[in-house]
């Protein structure tokens, strides 16, 4: 599980999982790109993991954003062994009341599905265009996409339930339609690239505990075997894991740490 000298990209960096992948990456050894659509906070970033570390802000919905990132990799490192398609976005609502009117999924706001499918899939594919392009010549390398337990089964509503009751909002549509999507395209990229060398895999985590309302984080506790949510470092070993030869007969695959959350 030594990345010494390899160079990864990691989109979504300034994230609260996108800053751990980084330092997870970088503390393998890895040389990390720190990409992200806030060019201070990618900065920021880079100067927290030490030399040999780039910031590059970048909105990967644009082709010539994530070339320009390309371009800039290579200019620096000459190589590129490593990508993380970790940037997402998930539903975000002014107010409480809104929240509960619009995640339902009868007036569930076209533009909010239209958005996280444009980021959160049409993203994942332009990245992995331009970049995973740049592995496949090479004829080396690993693309870690992560996706979401759920991609692989329903939100529980219930979840969202206040103790007294009322529903706080619900889950919408958009984020476990986006995240199935990337587990069919990390599936589909494996098998065209495995002749070229490129491994794609996804990422699969659980529920990170991040201030929520005591309420939900009660009942995510309840309902996964390990009983708590996630800490944001825990997903850190599977992630250097997928990206290093530790893996290297594993591609197409779907690493789930979750807890235990989907084994029942």
């Amino acid at each position: 599980m030594n990345l010494k000298g390899r160079v990864a990209v990691v989109t979504g960096a300034a994230g609260l999982l996108g800053r751990e992948h980084c330092r997870a990456l970088a503390e393998a050894g890895a040389h990390v790109v720190a990409t992200d659509l806030d060019a201070a906070a990618c900065a920021a970033l880079a100067a927290d993991l030490g030399p040999g570390h780039l910031a590059c802000a970048a909105e990967i919905t644009r082709r010539a954003d994530l070339e320009r990132l390309r371009d800039a990799v290579l200019g620096r490192y000459d190589r590129l062994d490593i990508l993380v398609n970790n940037a997402a976005v998930n539903d975000k609502f002014e107010s409480p009341a809104a929240a509960l009117d619009l995640s339902r999924f009868e007036r569930y706001p076209l533009e909010l599905w239209q958005r996280a499918l444009d980021v959160n899939v049409t993203g994942t594919f332009l990245a992995c265009q331009v970049l995973g392009s740049v592995l496949a010549a090479r004829g080396a390398g690993s693309i870690v996409n992560i996706a979401s337990t759920y991609g692989l089964v329903a939100p529980d509503q219930s979840l969202y339930r206040r103790p007294d009751g009322s529903q706080a909002f619900f889950k919408s549509a958009a984020y476990p339609t986006t995240k199935a999507a990337v587990l069919g395209l990390t599936r589909f990229l494996a098998a065209y690239w495995g002749g070229a060398g490129v491994r794609v895999n996804a990422l699969s985590p659980g529920g990170v505990e991040n201030g929520q309302e005591s309420f939900f984080v009660e009942a995510y506790a309840q309902r996964t075997p390990l009983g708590r949510m996630a800490h944001p470092g825990d997903y850190r070993g599977a992630l250097v894991f997928l990206c290093s030869d530790a893996s290297a007969y594993m591609t197409g695959a779907n690493l789930v740490v979750d807890g235990g959350w989907t084994c029942w």
